[in-house]
């Protein structure tokens, strides 16, 4: 039976994608798991890729979130209002 994954190929744990690229190859996982009729074994295998590709989209999203509060907060603390201090005529 052919499978028909429509590009969702391994995930490869040395190298995680970009979130974009993750969450496209877990869409098209997603999407052959619903269409296909595809054996057991081949629905497993696509089930253990596609944890895999939330676990890295996941990661990226917690990991910009962490950024996001970081800019926050320096930017918080630039903002702050200082006393302006009027030179005596």
């Amino acid at each position: 039976m052919p499978n028909h994954t429509k590009g969702a190929g391994p995930v490869n744990p040395a190298k995680n994608p970009p979130f974009e690229e993750a969450l496209q190859k877990l869409e098209a996982v997603v999407e052959a798991m619903e269409s296909d009729d595809l054996p057991l074994e081949t629905l497993l295998a696509r089930y253990e890729e596609g944890a895999k590709l939330v676990k890295v989209c996941q990661e990226k999203l917690a990991e910009a979130e962490l950024k996001i509060q970081q800019l926050e907060k320096n930017a918080a603390s630039e903002m702050k209002l200082k006393p302006l201090a009027l030179a005596e005529e």
